[in-house]
Order: structure tokens, then sequence, then C-alpha cells
């Protein structure tokens, strides 16, 4: 149990002690959210906070890369995605620039080992991509990380999110006998409390770009790392479930955008938290009912997991 509780409380101190000085770099350096129409908050906000977690994560993650080269693939490709995440949150960057970071992280996830080489088939066994292999890696790294990206509209969401998967990841890789994947989940988790705890209504500081995209990067990195290492095909599957809130709400989004014939790109206040706001929920009460439904959907997940 040590394997697990130590990197564990690690990350969490890391991210608990590094938070409050990065929002002190991020006023220094202008990385600062400003408010405008589309924001729900009124006042100058640091971002940043990504790096907070990136730190945790990093300094308890570290010792195991003797254990897998692979990780190190998830450390090097996190931190491309860190890197434009950051220049986004200080200077900004177009949409395009940032897939272009996302891109260039996930081949180097890829160069590594990591990478989706099946799928489960509900009839009967499960089918081999072979050369579609590396696109759908590229999909679903790609996929996840704008999802979380797009969810990150209220204090503590998309961590908060993020967390909740994460701790899904964490019970099937145990049970799976991936004591690796599991710890890199904890790991995770426990950067994303140590940050959570400045970060949940009134929130003292934001994630940022350079947060929500590492998150759903490293997400979605740990999934494809689990079956890579011989989870079964459906937890692919199970996988999604588990973030059906970013995802569910990406789709809308763009099928929203497409019908009103605007850029893909384009931000807009009408994601699941604009939502529930417009319906007269505070600020405080969207968030954990969007925590509540991201509840159900792992509890569903664990089951769908425990009858397969």
């Amino acid at each position: 149990m040590l394997q697990f509780i130590l990197p564990f409380s690690i990350a969490f101190i890391v991210s608990l002690v590094a938070t409050p000085l990065i929002a002190r770099l991020a006023f220094l350096i202008g990385a600062v959210d400003k408010p405008n129409a589309r924001k729900v908050h009124n006042s100058y906000m640091p971002r940043l906070g990504g790096l907070a977690i990136f730190a945790g994560f990093c300094t308890a993650t570290v010792t195991l890369v003797g254990q897998d080269p692979k990780i190190a693939g998830l450390l090097f490709g996190s931190t491309v995605v860190l890197l434009f995440g950051i220049a986004d949150d200080i200077r900004g960057i177009s949409p395009w620039m940032k897939l272009l970071g996302q891109f260039m992280a996930a081949l180097i996830v890829i160069y590594f080992g990591i990478k989706i080489d099946y799928v489960n088939n509900p009839l009967n066994g499960f089918f081999q991509l072979g050369a579609l292999g590396i696109p759908l890696t590229i999909f679903w790294i790609m996929g996840i990380t704008n999802a979380v990206n797009l969810i990150d509209g209220l204090d503590g969401l998309a961590s908060g999110i993020s967390a909740i998967a994460l701790l899904t990841f964490a019970v099937i890789a145990y049970q799976s006998n991936l004591n690796t994947a599991a710890q890199l989940s904890l790991i995770l988790v426990g950067a994303i409390l140590g940050f959570l705890r400045y970060n949940f209504y009134p929130a003292k500081i934001f994630l940022g770009d350079s947060g929500s995209m590492f998150l759903g990067f490293i997400i979605s990195g740990i999934s494809a790392y689990g079956i890579v290492n011989g989870a079964p095909p459906y937890a692919f599957i199970i996988s999604i479930l588990a973030l059906g809130v970013p995802i569910l709400d990406t789709f809308l989004a763009i099928i929203r955008r497409y019908h009103d014939k605007r850029p893909i790109f384009q931000a807009d206040k009408e994601h699941i938290h604009h939502r529930l706001l417009s319906r007269g929920l505070t600020h405080r009460q969207a968030v954990l009912v969007i925590y509540g439904i991201s509840l159900c959907l792992s509890a569903s997940a664990l089951w769908v997991w425990s009858i397969l």
C-alpha cells in the first residue's frame, strides 16, 4: 500500500506548497486572466495553475521512469503541452498553435511506445487496429486534451472532474494488476487535490490552458498506457464513460457551432456549466452538480467493468 500512498502524498504536498508561489509568479510575468463578457469572474486572476500540478506530478513520477521507459514519454510529451499552455497563459496563441503542440506531444508518446493497438469488439474478442493505431492514438490524446480544456469554465470544475475520472482509472488499473498505471493515476489525483485547495470556489488561481491541457493530455496518456500494458480492450470504452461530461460537452459544442455556422474554436457561453448558471444555480452549486454527474458516470463505468 505504501507504493500508492507515498507518491500520492509527495505529489499532494509539492502541489500544495507550489500553488501560492506560482500564483505570485503569474502576476509578475503577466499570466493573468482578465474579466470580459464571456467570463464568469469579475476580477483579475492568476493563471499558470497547471505548473503547480505539473511540479507535483513530475516530482512523484520521476522515480517510476526506471520501471518503464514509456513513462518518460508521458513526461516529455506533457512538458511540450505545458509549454504551449504557458505561452497561451502569458501572451495568447492561436488555437492552431495549441493543436500543433498537442500533435507534437502525441507523437512523442507514440515514439516511446504508447499506442492503442486494439479496441473491444462487442460481439467477440477485439479488433486489431494495425496502421490505424497511430491516428487513433493521436485523435484520442488530442480529443481528451481539448475536452478537458473546454470544460474548464468554473472554479474547480476541470480539476475536480479530472480527479474523479482518475480515481476510476486507478481502481480499474489496480484490479487489472497494472500497479504502475494505478500509481500514475493516484499521483495525478494527489497533485490535483493540492491545487484544488486554491482552485475551488472562490478560486485564488486558475488552471489556465497550461493546466487544463496538461490534465487532458496526461489523462488520455494514462488510459492509453494502461491499454498498452495489458488492460482488457473494453477498458478503452470504460475510459470514455468515466470522461463522459467533458466528452459530451465538447461534442455538443462542435455540433452547436457547426449548426450556427461559427468557427469551431470560437468561445461561447453555452457550455454545460453556463447553462446551469443560467438556470439560477450558484457558481458552487453548478460545480457540485457536475461533480455529481461525473461520480454517477464513474460509478457506471466501474459497474460495467465489474460485469465484463
